[in-house]
């Protein structure tokens, strides 16, 4: 038996949030990319974007749609959307296949551009996993689960200081969880650990 009721052990004996039992893409995302370590610029720059985009959206509208934009931000090449201008705003605002927001747009192509200039600083990889925690939360159901954290709130602060927009603190521990700087997968489940970043 799973030691949470927030987990469904699929057909192949493994234990999954049940957020990610019952829908292919949602459950493929959960058992070999969500929580994974990110430490490249493109990647994480990729998954702020999506998270800035996921912002009040169900996750599984974002990853459904994952492809369209990284065809419509130049696979989220930071130095490619630094450049973009109006023509390219007025592009994405009649791309069917993102969310077309303009509040959103805009901000991530002002994030590209706080993305290059943070290379001074040593880059936003760098810069986003210097506020890992010194633990993790050991989640056993859906209510243990925090939406935010001192460190979350800190990196939001920090982001907004370096020209960043659309980072508040939910987002950003969106982000760490994301990208493996915490580790929220259930006690119990297969993931759980798997990062290598926390045992």
């Amino acid at each position: 038996m799973p030691a949470s009721p927030d987990l469904v052990v699929g057909l192949d004996g493994l234990a999954r949030p049940s957020w990610a039992a019952s829908d292919e893409l949602l459950r493929h995302y959960y058992d070999t990319e969500w929580g994974m370590p990110v430490r490249d610029e493109r990647g994480v720059f990729e998954r702020l974007s999506l998270e800035v985009f996921q912002s009040g959206l169900a996750w599984s509208t974002i990853l459904r749609k994952r492809e369209n934009f990284r065809a419509g931000f130049d696979c989220f090449d930071p130095d490619r959307v630094a450049r973009y201008g109006d023509a390219d705003v007025a592009r994405l605002l009649g791309d069917a296949g993102i969310v077309r927001n303009r509040r959103k747009i805009e901000a991530t192509i002002g994030n590209a551009r706080a993305t290059v200039t943070l290379r001074d600083a040593g880059g936003l990889a760098e810069f986003v996993w210097s506020f890992r925690p010194e633990v993790t939360p050991a989640p056993r159901g859906y209510a243990d689960i925090p939406t935010t954290s001192a460190e979350s709130l800190a990196l939001a602060k920090a982001l907004k200081a370096r020209g960043f927009a659309h980072v508040g603190p939910t987002t950003m521990f969106a982000l760490m969880e994301a990208i493996g700087i915490v580790d929220t997968h259930l006690v119990g489940s297969h993931r759980r650990g798997s990062s290598g970043v926390w045992p």
